[in-house]
C-alpha cells in the first residue's frame, strides 16, 4: 500500500501526495491553454516567481539538500532513545474487524439483491465484503479485469501523479509502510522486521527482511532506500508529487544492507509520512540517472518504462499505450525455496483496460468483459436496474473522502480578485447540478476537508447556493462592469480594454463534468461573461495545469492520509514546487501549514486545519463543486471489498482484500 500521497492524485498518490490528479469516474479533470495571449495565464504575471537574479540556471538548479555527515550507529543508538512501532500484517487487522461485523445476509441473498436503498446496500457489503475463511474460497488462478477511464503516464514509482499510476504502484511497488482505516500508520510486515522511532521524533529506523528480491533477481537492501530518497531530492529529477513532504527530510542513511535511519529537520506530527516514498532499485538506476535525470526521455529508461524492475507483488507483463495495461503475480515474492514466506496474492493477473467513454465502459461491465467499474451518476441510478446490469454483477457504494471542483488561474487578470472568484462561486446554479447532473445522489461540498473528517471545521460552513445579484454586485465592485453595452463585461488591463471572456478545461469524456461545466457557462452568461468549456485529455491537462497554461479547469481531488498532504496544492512554495496550479497565495494559511505539522496533539492540530479550511473557503481559490461518494459495480464473483475514505481498494499487498471466489 502507499502513503498518504493519493488526495492529491488528482486518488497517486502519488500522488500521492495530498493526493493525486483524479478524474473521478467521468467527473472533474485539468486544464488547457488559454485561446489568447491577452489572457495567457504563461504571459500574466505570476505570484510566487523568482526574479532573474536569484533564479538558478536552468541546467544547474540549486541543491535541495544540505551537507550532513550522518553518525556511525552505535553512536546514534547510544545517543537515542527508540520506541518500537507496530509492524503488522494487514490482512488479519481486516480479518479481525470483520470478525467483529457478521454478514446481515447470506451471500447468496447478497448477490440477489437489488441496491436500491441505503439498507440494501448495507446487507450487500456486509455479505461480500467478508475475508474469505479458507484458501478454498478463492480462485488463485484467476484473472481480475479492471477498467480505468485514463492510461498511464510513466510506470516509474516516483514519476507518478495520477490515481491509476499510484494503483500501478501499490500492485508492483515497494512499500515498508501502510496505515489502516483511520489513518493511523504500521510497518508492513511483509517488508520490515522492526520499525523504531526516537523518542524526540527526529529519526526513525527500519530493519528490511532479509528475503526481499526484485523482479530481475537482485536483493532488495536499505541502499536503494537511500539511493531512492537521494534520487528524490536531485533537483533535475522532475518528481515534485513524491518530493512533497520528502523534502521535509534532512537525510536518509543506510549502515548496511538491511538497516536505514530516516533524520528529519525537525520533530514533526507528519514525520511518519515523510518516509513513506516509494522506492527504486538502485543497480537499474544509479548510471542511468547521470545521463538522463528525467528518467524517461533515453533509450534506457524508455526501455524500463515497458519492462519497469518490480518490488511488490506483481510485474508488469505487458503494456498496449491508450489501451491496456497487465500485471501478473510474481512467484518469487511470496515463495522462498517453495516455501510461502509472504501471503499469496489473490489474483494469477490483474488487467487494467483504458476505456475513456463511460457507455462503452458500462457496455464492458455488462458483458463481462470487466469486472469493476466507477459508475457516474445517471448510471448508477436509472441504468444499472435491469437484468442486463444484475446478471453478472451486482453494485455498491461508500463515503469516500474526494470532491470535484474548478480550479480559478490567478495568474490571469480574471481570477486574481478574491471578489471574482466569490462571484463564479455565487453564479453556479447548484440545485440544478445535484438534482439533475448528479441525480441526486452526490451531496454539497463546503470545502477540502470531508465533514466526516477529524480535521473538517465543526460545524462545516454552509455550501454555497446560486446568487446572481451577489455575483453581479461582487463584479461591479471589481471593476467589471459592461462599459460599452455589448452585453459582455470589461474591464482595463493593462491599459487595454478586456472582455471577460476566458476557457475551462475538462476532461474528455466526462459527461457529468461536462454539463456541469456547460450549465456554469450558461449561468456566466446570464451575467454577462463568456465561458468556453474546452475538452482535453486528462494526461495533456495535468501537464498544461503543471505549467499554469490554464485559465480555469475541472479536477477531482481524492484523500489523503494526513491534512498536511493538501498542503500541496494551498500554499504559496507549492506554486512552483508542487500542485499549486492555481497559483493562490495566502501567508496565513502557508504558516498555519507550518503550524499543524509541528502540533501532536490531534484536537488542536484540528483546529489549526479547521482555521485552513474556512481560510479556503472564504478566498475561493476553487469553486467546490461536491463531495464525490464511491459508487462502483463488481462482478458477482468478486469478495472482499471493503469501502474507506479512499475508496474500496485498500488494504493489503496488491489489490487490497478483493478475491475472487471459484465459479
Amino acid at each position: 500500500m502507499n502513503r498518504g500521497w493519493m488526495l492529491l492524485l488528482l486518488l497517486p498518490v502519488v500522488l500521492f501526495a495530498g493526493g493525486c490528479p483524479k478524474p473521478p469516474a467521468d467527473d472533474a479533470s485539468p486544464a488547457q491553454p488559454p485561446a489568447t495571449s491577452a489572457t495567457d495565464g504563461e504571459t500574466a504575471s505570476g505570484a510566487g516567481e523568482s526574479s532573474a537574479a536569484t533564479t538558478p540556471v536552468a541546467d544547474e538548479p540549486a541543491p535541495l539538500l544540505e551537507p550532513f555527515n550522518p553518525p556511525a550507529l552505535a553512536e546514534l543508538d547510544a545517543q537515542v532513545t527508540w520506541e518500537e512501532q507496530p509492524v503488522r500484517d494487514a490482512f488479519e487487522m481486516m480479518r479481525e474487524e470483520k470478525q467483529q461485523q457478521p454478514p446481515l445476509v447470506s451471500v447468496d441473498e447478497a448477490l440477489s439483491m437489488k441496491n436500491d436503498s441505503r439498507d440494501a446496500n448495507e446487507k450487500i457489503l456486509s455479505a461480500l465484503g467478508q475475508y474469505p475463511a479458507s484458501a478454498g474460497d478463492v480462485d488463485y488462478e484467476a484473472r481480475f479485469d479492471r477498467c480505468v477511464n485514463f492510461d498511464l503516464n510513466s510506470t516509474n514509482p516516483i514519476l507518478y501523479s495520477t490515481t491509476v499510476e499510484s494503483e500501478l504502484h501499490t500492485l508492483t511497488g515497494l512499500s515498508l509502510f501502510s496505515f489502516d482505516r483511520t489513518f493511523t500508520p504500521f510497518g508492513a510486515d511483509d517488508a520490515l522486521v522492526s520499525w523504531h522511532v526516537s523518542s524526540d521524533r527526529m529519526f526513525d529506523k527500519v530493519v528490511l527482511r532479509d528475503d526481499l528480491f526484485w523482479s530481475d533477481g537482485q536483493p532488495i537492501t536499505a541502499h536503494d532506500v537511500e539511493f531512492t530518497f537521494q534520487t528524490i531530492m536531485n533537483p533535475k529529477v522532475p518528481v515534485p508529487a513524491v518530493r512533497s513532504g520528502v523534502d521535509e527530510l534532512k537525510w536518509v542513511k543506510a549502515y548496511d544492507d538491511r538497516t536505514v535511519v530516516f533524520f528529519h529537520k525537525q520533530p514533526l506530527a507528519t514525520n511518519v509520512w515523510n518516509i513513506l516514498f516509494p522506492v527504486i532499485p538502485r543497480h537499474v538506476y544509479e548510471s542511468s540517472l547521470q545521463d538522463d535525470p528525467t528518467l524517461r526521455d533515453s533509450d534506457y529508461h524508455i526501455k524500463l518504462e515497458s519492462a519497469p524492475v518490480s518490488g511488490g507483488p506483481y510485474r508488469l507483463k505487458s503494456r498496449v499505450v491508450g489501451q491496456e495495461f497487465v500485471v501478473e503475480r510474481r512467484e518469487d515474492w511470496y515463495l522462498k525455496d517453495g516455501q510461502e514466506v509472504r501471503r499469496k496474492p489473490y489474483f494469477k493477473e490483474i488487467r487494467f483496460r483504458v476505456i475513456e467513454d463511460p457507455n462503452t465502459a458500462l457496455l464492458a461491465i455488462n458483458n463481462g468483459q470487466v469486472h469493476d467499474y466507477q459508475m457516474n451518476p445517471e448510471q448508477w441510478t436509472t441504468q444499472t436496474n435491469d437484468a442486463d446490469f444484475y446478471k453478472n454483477n451486482t453494485k455498491s457504494s461508500g463515503t469516500e473522502w474526494g470532491f470535484a471542483f474548478i480550479f480559478w488561474n490567478q495568474r490571469t487578470p480574471f481570477f486574481a480578485d478574491q471578489r471574482v472568484r466569490q462571484a463564479m462561486s455565487y453564479t453556479l446554479d447548484y440545485k440544478e447540478m445535484l438534482d439533475e447532473i448528479c441525480y441526486g445522489i452526490y451531496e454539497p461540498c463546503s470545502g477540502t476537508f470531508h465533514p466526516d473528517s477529524w480535521m473538517a471545521p465543526k460545524p462545516s460552513p454552509q455550501p454555497y447556493q446560486q446568487d446572481l445579484d451577489k455575483a453581479e454586485a461582487l463584479l461591479d465592485e471589481a471593476g467589471w462592469t459592461d462599459s460599452d453595452g455589448d452585453g459582455i463585461r470589461d474591464k482595463m488591463v493593462d491599459g487595454r480594454k478586456t472582455d471577460f471572456d476566458f476557457s475551462i478545461l475538462l476532461g474528455e469524456g466526462s459527461k457529468t463534468t461536462e454539463r456541469i461545466v456547460t450549465l456554469l457557462a450558461e449561468n456566466l452568461g446570464q451575467i454577462g461573461i463568456t465561458c468556453r468549456p474546452q475538452p482535453i485529455e486528462f494526461t495533456v491537462m495535468l501537464e498544461k495545469a503543471r505549467k499554469h497554461e490554464f485559465q480555469a479547469l475541472t479536477m477531482g481531488l481524492g484523500a489523503g492520509a494526513d491534512p498536511t498532504t493538501s498542503e500541496n496544492i494551498y500554499t504559496t512554495n507549492a506554486i512552483k514546487n508542487g500542485r499549486n496550479y492555481a497559483s493562490y497565495s495566502n501567508p496565513e494559511v502557508d504558516e498555519l501549514f507550518e503550524q499543524g505539522k509541528r502540533e501532536f496533539d490531534r484536537a488542536k492540530r484540528a483546529e489549526i486545519y479547521g482555521r485552513i479550511h474556512m481560510l479556503l473557503w472564504e478566498d475561493q481559490p476553487m469553486t467546490w463543486l461536491y463531495n464525490r461518494n464511491a459508487f462502483y459495480g463488481f462482478n458477482k464473483r468478486l469478495r472482499g471489498y471493503t469501502y474507506s475514505p479512499r475508496g474500496p481498494y485498500t488494504y493489503g499487498p496488491g489489490i487490497g482484500s478483493i478475491y475472487m471466489a471459484p465459479e
